[in-house]
């Protein structure tokens, strides 16, 4: 029976939503493109629609005002389209109205079947047909830096490009490619495929190439981009006129090449002139034709293909008998746009109609939804609708205002100095730095979202550094671990997720294969680690505890790693995105949690387009230790520029001879080889590279900067290998070192953890970033309850991985995602309730014995030496889990 974990989830039905405002009338073949506002904030955020066919040839509606489309936009079953037109009209989500928008500058010709996608703050048009037939293949660009005066432009392309074509797709990938593929050029379907680098100037398309399996030529397809760089190329119609149900993944990899991947299954029925727009991993699909002038049935005219589970999902079964009256999605030539949670639905052609209606479906599943006006009227209207009366939108109404309520409050309490609030940091740190606005007397925008980089050669500027205002939950039980929710975050759901599409039975797809350097050689040791270790879904504790490899096996897993150590410099030099991890401590299944819930660094995962970094503490006090380093060191050597880890202060053989690790190698290795294992690993770690920095703006340790760090170059100078006594002060402030309790604190003062320690105070952070040119530091060492705790006005933060430390402290675990616009997401799991009862055995004999020896050694050793009680919060003995 599928878990509640893994199934996905329903499909939400599209319901009609009123036309408020300047209305766009009826239409098809037009686009529909969502932008945000000003710094992403999709509470500002607008759909642009363009251009389409606003009559159908022999009409009476506007047939005597344009003459008809040529004969390449007939359609399978004899329609032909007229009325093309270049009009704009742009629906504002918040207050969810209409408006007729006539920009400055020259427009592009009157078109349909043309194709469009956002770039930042603007709109990029391609091609198309209208009255005179195929329109030109250049780009115009309908620029909103300036919301209240959008300008068209023309862009300057160097070189060959797409030809002009009709019926195609248009993409914007990883942020920064524009992708145009297939379609028809008046005489033959189409099966190319092109790219332009937004940030590179002179603008030039590339043809794309040897590039894998690439797709049979069609048209009428649709390409959606998913936040984390994949495109998906699903359905079209082929030379023969005959419907696709087939998809292909599209993705480019870090060293520039390109690939496509055929994706295992298909569309429950193949279609083409549908709509395909993306909601986080959720890929929706609505309407289509199917060939000889017959629509989609509605019953299968919406589907979702769920990216996370590799699962087509349908209405089929799920239909209300009121369903099939309603009728809403089966059309075709209509256009798509998301926002947040949201897919929109505007006009479209069933039958001989041409439509004017606008559909709108909620896909949050019970998030928070904050992009639009829960008081304007037409969300009003359209909740009714949704749940059958006023109920829903007068408690959106109320949260909003009890929102706005407690916005005020904080900024009362800001004034006055109050340090709890997480906004704060938002208003100490610089904002991130805008786009250029186009001049006017220019010939051609700059497409970049890579701010300042106008000018070729020029450094480019990056933005500073913020803590996002919220965090990223998953629910503490099992039964809805799968469940994350998202707060006020959908405009970075791009940050951190999975990049895999599909995960088939006993094989990943390749489509994100990278050439990596293996010392090892292709099979070895690691592989049979990560092959064993790497299921986040489905890894549990085995019963037995011995070790499944061998003294060998880890020898030779050493061996491989400590190469790659050597050749990593004492402080790495890492770059946006990236995810960071802190303590560890042996607690394997939190590892595999944070795996599960925020990405996994595999190719059917994350890892192509997100770099990991892990800052110490992987052993000691947990029962998994052998597990947590060497699944680490087997992700290093399989992904070596990739995954980075550096060293704790329980990377030292005298500590962890203390402290668990030890002793767990001893038992579950026997004495010799145990004791063999040990000491090798410990070697191992003193190659670990001591401190990181992020964009030259973060540096990230293990400890702190103590008394004696002043330079990052300091730690630079330390000559690996090392041990702690040959560290020195520098290598001891790195690794023991904490912040001073509370930002009152100042200076530098004896530390609680014993004679030679010390604290430090948010004065010495503040002017280590100043004399550093940082703007933060991230730290782990301390157990903190929620898993992050700020520091020094939001200038440090301290990071722990692991859930429920040492099984007393009730904590939370969590990780920070740190995207490429340098905005830093708190992403957290709660501590697991109790263990259900043991199954009985044949007998009915209950046998929790094993499980109790198992783990019994190691809650000695944190009796006999307690860990440090979690930050801000005293010790209490015999204090317990409370589980919310």
């Amino acid at each position: 029976m599928e878990s509640d974990v893994t199934r996905p989830l329903p499909v939400p039905k599209p319901r009609s939503f009123p036309v408020v405002g300047s209305a766009p009338g009826p239409r098809c073949g037009h686009t529909l493109t969502a932008i945000a506002g000003p710094d992403g904030d999709l509470s500002k955020a607008r759909l642009v629609l363009f251009g389409g066919a606003t009559a159908l040839e022999g009409s009476s509606t506007k047939a005597s005002e344009s003459p008809p489309s040529p004969s390449p936009a007939a359609s399978a079953a004899g329609i032909r389209l007229a009325g093309a037109t270049h009009d704009v009209h742009a629906f504002d989500v918040r207050s969810g109205t209409w408006e007729k928008i006539v920009p400055l500058g020259e427009p592009p010709s009157p078109r349909a079947a043309h194709a469009a996608a956002a770039v930042g703050n603007m709109v990029v048009i391609q091609g198309g047909i209208g009255p005179a037939g195929l329109a030109t293949e250049d780009l115009h660009v309908l620029d909103f830096t300036d919301p209240d005066r959008p300008r068209w432009h023309r862009v300057l392309v160097q070189g060959a490009g797409p030809s002009a074509r009709y019926a195609h797709t248009l993409s914007l990938v990883a942020n920064r490619f524009l992708v145009a593929m297939g379609g028809n050029d008046g005489k033959s379907t189409l099966g190319d495929a092109w790219a332009l680098d937004t940030s590179e100037k002179p603008y030039q398309w590339r043809k794309i190439t040897d590039a894998g399996e690439m797709p049979s030529p069609r048209m009428y397809a649709t390409a959606a981009a998913r936040g984390d760089g994949l495109l998906l190329l699903c359905g079209g119609r082929d030379a023969g006129g005959t419907p696709l149900g087939d998809a292909y993944g599209f993705a480019r990899h870090r060293d520039g090449r390109w690939e496509w991947h055929a994706a295992p299954g298909s569309m429950p029925v193949g279609r083409y002139q549908h709509g395909a727009i993306f909601v986080g991993n959720r890929l929706h699909i609505s309407g289509g034709a199917v060939g000889g002038g017959r629509m989609i049935e509605e019953s299968i005219a919406t589907v979702v293909l769920d990216t996370n589970a590799g699962q087509w999902v349908s209405r089929t079964g799920n239909a209300s008998p009121s369903d099939s009256a309603e009728d809403w999605t089966r059309r075709c030539r209509h256009a798509v746009s998301s926002v947040g949670p949201f897919v929109f639905i505007y006009g479209g052609l069933k039958g001989s109609q041409l439509l004017d209606d606008l559909l709108v479906a909620d896909d949050s599943n019970g998030a928070e939804l904050t992009i639009f006006d829960p008081r304007a009227q037409p969300w009003v209207s359209w909740m009714d609708s949704m749940h059958g009366n006023a109920a829903a939108a007068h408690m959106l109404a109320k949260a909003a205002m009890e929102e706005a309520e407690a916005a005020q409050a904080l900024t009362a309490g800001r004034a006055g100095g109050g340090m709890e609030n997480m906004r704060e940091m938002d208003a100490q740190i610089n904002s991130i730095e805008r786009a250029a606005r186009i001049r006017e007397s220019e010939g051609s925008p700059d497409l970049s979202l890579h701010r300042g980089m106008a000018v070729p050669g020029s450094p480019m500027a990056t933005p500073d550094v913020r803590l996002w205002h919220r965090a990223v939950v998953v629910h503490q039980e099992n039964s809805l671990r799968g469940l994350v929710r998202q707060l006020s975050i959908d405009q970075l759901d791009n940050e951190g997720r999975r990049v895999g599409v599909y995960e088939g039975k006993g094989e990943k797809s390749p489509l994100f294969a990278r050439t990596v350097s293996q010392p090892g050689g292709s099979k070895g040791s690691h592989k049979r680690m990560i092959d064993e270790l790497l299921r986040p879904r489905t890894w549990k504790a085995p019963d037995e505890r011995q070790f499944f490899l061998s003294a060998q096996d880890i020898g030779e897993l050493c061996d491989n790693a400590e190469r790659l150590f050597r050749d990593d410099p004492t402080v790495l030099e890492l770059h946006a995105p990236i995810k960071i991890f802190g303590d560890l401590h042996g607690q394997f299944g939190d590892l595999m949690r944070l795996f599960e819930e925020y990405g996994t660094p595999s190719t059917a995962g994350d890892i192509t387009y997100i770099d990991y970094l892990f800052l110490g503490d992987y052993v000691d006090r947990g029962s998994h230790s052998l597990e947590t380093i060497c699944l680490l060191l087997a992700l290093k050597i399989e992904h070596p520029r990739n995954v980075h880890l550096i060293r704790g202060n329980h990377e030292a053989h005298d500590i962890n001879a203390l402290f668990g690790f030890r002793l767990e190698c001893l038992e579950r290795l026997g004495d010799d080889a145990g004791v063999w294992v040990w000491r090798r690993i410990n070697e191992l770690f003193n190659y670990l590279p001591l401190a990181a920095t992020i964009e030259n703006k973060i540096l990230c340790m293990h400890g702190g900067i103590g008394r004696s760090i002043h330079k990052i170059d300091q730690i630079s100078a330390i000559q690996r290998p090392v041990t702690m006594e040959e560290g020195g002060p520098v290598l001891m402030d790195l690794l023991w070192s904490d912040p001073t309790t509370n930002d009152a604190v100042t200076g530098v003062q004896p530390s609680p953890r014993g004679p030679g320690l010390v604290t430090f105070g948010p004065d010495r952070v503040k002017e280590f970033c100043k004399n550093n040119g940082l703007q933060m530091i991230v730290r782990a060492h301390e157990c903190v309850m929620d898993g992050f705790e700020r520091f020094a006005s939001g200038h440090l933060i301290t990071l722990f991985s692991a859930t429920n430390y040492c099984g007393t402290a009730g904590n939370a675990g969590a990780i920070l995602v740190l995207g490429r616009d340098l905005v830093m997401v708190p992403k957290l799991i709660h501590p697991l309730p109790p263990s259900e009862p043991r199954t009985p055995d044949s007998q009915g004999n209950i046998d929790d014995e094993g499980a109790h020896m198992n783990d019994a050694w190691m809650q000695s050793i944190n009796d006999e030496r307690p860990p440090t009680p979690p930050r801000g919060r005293p010790h209490l003995p015999g204090s317990s889990l409370e589980y919310f």
